[in-house]
Formats: structure tokens, C-alpha cells, sequence
């Protein structure tokens, strides 16, 4: 399993391989350092709890940048004004095929830790709006279960 924490003070990532010893890391940019507890189950690559925040609630992804995405989006709506649109549909289909192409990352509700090459994945949810709002916002703890009403 690859982990990224999320600094908490300049919110740079931070690239950490899962060992039993580590119990500190240190940003590089801010040099901020978070405390973190790694667990076997990390080790194996099975994601339980999270080990900067110990919460469960997570969520999977496709592991693509947003900002790029949201650029090439502008790019193409501009280009669509002398396109005809055609821009749109080329963006579309590159879209498909990057979609099928690229793999997922899990990522932590409450901290947004980055999780990847996780052998649990399948049963891993994809984001909830509620949930997220729920956590961040009023500090719900979901225990790992999903919310469904």
C-alpha cells in the first residue's frame, strides 16, 4: 500500500511507505510533523482504520488530478466556440478512455489521507455528500459503515 498524508498546516502531500517503527512524519515543505500509527493490516495492503486519524470512513475514487480535468474541460469549452462543439465530444471521449485506463484511490473522509494500491478495495464505497458533510463539519463518527437511509 502507497499512503499520502495531507499536511495539516500547508496541506502539501506527503509520500510515506507503511512501517510498523514509524510513529512521526514530517512535512517537507513546512516541516509540520503528524504522528501516525501503522498496523499490520497497513502492511498487507488492507485498509481498516486510518493511520494519521484512526477513523474508518472512507471513500474510493478515480485517481485523477480535478484540477486538470477542470482545465482541459475550460480549454475545450472555448475551444467549442470555433469547433462547433466537436472540442467537446474529442474531451468526452478522451475522458472514456482515461477513465477505463486509470485506477482508484481510497481516501479518508476526515483527513484526507490518500490510499493506494489497497487490497480491499471492492469493499470500499464511493463518496457520500452526507457523510462527508457529516464528518468534517459535526464530527460524525460513522465507524465504518456506510450511511443509507
Amino acid at each position: 500500500m502507497e499512503v499520502q498524508f495531507t499536511c495539516e498546516e500547508c496541506h502539501s502531500g506527503i509520500e510515506v511507505i507503511p512501517s510498523l517503527e514509524a510513529s512521526k512524519v514530517k512535512c517537507s515543505v513546512c516541516e509540520h510533523v503528524t504522528g501516525v500509527k501503522f498496523t499490520p493490516d497497513h502492511l498487507e495492503g488492507v485498509l481498516s482504520d486510518c493511520p494519521s486519524c484512526s477513523r474508518k470512513d472512507f471513500y474510493k475514487q478515480k485517481d485523477f488530478n480535478r484540477k486538470v480535468g477542470v482545465g482541459l474541460f475550460i480549454i475545450a469549452a472555448i475551444l467549442s466556440i470555433w469547433t462547433y462543439g466537436v472540442s467537446l465530444i474529442v474531451l468526452w471521449l478522451f475522458d472514456l478512455f482515461l477513465f477505463s485506463k486509470i485506477g482508484n484511490v481510497v481516501i479518508c473522509y476526515k483527513c484526507n489521507t490518500n490510499f493506494r494500491k489497497v487490497k480491499n478495495l471492492p469493499s470500499i464505497y464511493g463518496f457520500n455528500h452526507e457523510m462527508h458533510d457529516r464528518i468534517v463539519y459535526s464530527d460524525h463518527n460513522f465507524e465504518g459503515k456506510q450511511l443509507e437511509h
